[in-house]
């Protein structure tokens, strides 16, 4: 996404709590015994890199290698697999000295050097069908420094048949049953004129017709999805086009920013005209994903809906990215919403990035829930505390209990249950808030361990900045901060008290923060 003129300034150093700040006070009273719902763990699968490229890189494979094992990641999503960076549309070397002709022929390469590195680990691609080869491009349009061609192509049937060439290729070196669990994808925020798409509406339309039919010219089972669009637009457009074109697509793709504004583009569209409409409220994005959901089923719509890229700021860089405040709004969102869509792919794994501008501080407010260094960021460990959650949502009531502040409960499984605790503060300069917690536990069951996440607990970039936050990490810094760079148990302590038939635990947190607590219920 693009980077705004100016960013927010870097956030001021935090000092030790006052004694004189007030305490809130939580309760939390799970319905252990009422029916439980489905709990889908939608943010697992996907994990977004910024461009195909960086996936050449070894520190960029072993940071999906962590994410494969630690995040359970599946697929790997990256866009720019056509850029001229990958050659897949260019002169032979062998023109140079006139052995070959200079005519442009296709060359799979590098891309099977990318595809190959990631099955070896355990990955699979998302086929992503951008950008344009610059021999086959219309125009002069472009992105970012390397440039990535946004033009629509110059001959549609050869552009058809370099993207009918690379699935084809890809059949053959890897076998069908592989490719069919990958799922295609057209292009990248076409509706973001003059940054992904050099063209206008209709000429995305017909790109996606034409390579929707090269990829189904393959195998006609392949999964093509879209429309990839920034504040979640033309969805209801491409359904319209595909049913008329017979090109509708398997599955829908959007993406959705908190802070996604109205003065830079179609916004996403609103049956209401509820608060939640504008930007500035934390419940944009949710109201957005929910109205998209509504949308979607109000057409008949039976395929997967995926949000491949979302978080709370789509600014290159922004300071409160790497805050806890960030790991409540994630933790918050997906307790809204986790369940109104199949796949939520958070922008993105690393900051390894190269949109605008490569990050020189080893933390710099970039999109990455890994650093330069592969230093897990508290974001990071958000997705960590996520994946501990079971399979079966228990409902929650309480005291203090708010839009802001709340908790996602999931009922026992294997002798084990979790409450994860999440407070939100929305503020562009959050203040801190202690919380005091109180969790009812099932019957005969005990609080087991406690996980949180806040200024110092769980935290890296605290940890640097106490190092006095280095530009250059040197190697010794970087093995110290790497050393306690792991998802650590809290060392407060979580009080247990049995009053009469009930069990209770009491602990404390911060705001912004999370906390996850597990409980022991033994037997199923």
């Amino acid at each position: 996404m693009p980077t705004p003129p100016s960013p927010a300034a870097p956030p001021r150093a935090l000092s030790e709590p006052s004694r004189t700040l007030a305490v809130r006070r939580l309760e939390v009273l799970p319905a252990w015994g009422d029916p439980t719902t489905p709990f889908r763990h939608t943010w697992e699968g996907i994990v977004n890199i910024d461009q195909f490229r960086w996936m050449a890189r070894r520190d960029v494979q072993d940071q999906l290698a962590v994410a494969q094992r630690e995040l359970h990641a599946r697929h790997v999503r990256a866009i720019g697999m056509y850029d001229d960076e990958m050659r897949v549309f260019c002169r032979s070397p062998g023109a140079f000295m006139g052995l070959e002709p200079g005519t442009p022929r296709s060359n799979w390469q590098v891309v099977d050097y990318v595809i190959d590195s990631l099955l070896d680990r355990g990955l699979q691609p998302m086929y992503t069908t951008s950008f344009m080869p610059g021999a086959l491009a219309r125009g002069p349009t472009s992105v970012f420094s390397t440039p990535s061609r946004t033009s629509p192509p110059s001959d549609w049937t050869a552009w058809e048949r370099l993207v009918r060439d690379g699935v084809a290729h890809a059949v053959s070196r890897y076998g069908v049953d592989t490719v069919r669990s990958w799922k295609f994808e057209v292009w990248n925020e076409p509706n973001l004129s003059g940054w992904f798409w050099g063209g206008d509406q209709s000429d995305f339309f017909e790109l996606w017709s034409r390579t929707f039919r090269a990829i189904k010219s393959v195998d006609a089972s392949f999964q093509v999805g879209g429309p990839s669009c920034g504040r979640a637009a033309w969805i209801e457009e491409l359904l319209h086009h595909g049913a008329h074109h017979d090109c509708r697509p398997d599955y829908l793709i959007a993406h959705i920013y908190n802070n996604d504004s109205p003065t830079e583009g179609p916004q996403a569209p609103f049956d209401s005209t509820a608060p939640a409409a504008d930007h500035s409220s934390p419940d944009f994005a949710i109201e957005v994903m929910r109205d998209v959901r509504t949308r979607i089923d109000r057409a008949g719509f039976k395929g997967e809906l995926h949000w491949n890229e979302w978080g709370r700021s789509y600014h290159g860089v922004d300071f409160r990215r790497e805050e806890p405040g960030e790991v409540a709004f994630i933790v918050r969102l997906l307790a809204a919403v986790s369940q109104e869509a199949d796949v939520f792919s958070y922008w993105c794994l690393s900051d390894v990035y190269d949109q605008v501008g490569y990050g020189r501080e080893a933390f710099h407010g970039g999109y990455g829930l890994l650093n330069l260094q592969g230093l897990r960021k508290p974001t990071y460990h958000a997705f960590q505390l996520l994946s501990r959650l079971g399979r079966e949502r228990v409902a929650v009531s309480g005291t203090g209990l708010d839009t802001l502040h709340h908790a996602i409960v999931t009922a026992p499984e294997n002798g084990r249950a979790q409450v994860l605790v999440y407070a939100y503060d929305h503020a562009p300069q959050p203040g801190r808030e202690p919380l005091e917690v109180t969790v009812a536990l099932p019957p005969r069951a005990r609080p087991l361990g406690l996980h949180r996440i806040d200024r110092h607990e769980n935290n890296v970039v605290q940890a640097w900045r106490e190092l006095g936050a280095p530009a250059y990490l040197s190697r010794a810094q970087t093995a110290a901060l790497a050393a306690e760079n792991h998802l650590r148990a809290s060392s407060s302590p979580v009080r247990h008290e049995v009053d009469g038939a009930r069990h209770l635990a009491h602990f404390t947190m911060e705001r912004p923060g999370v906390a996850l607590l597990e409980i022991e219920t033994g037997a199923d």
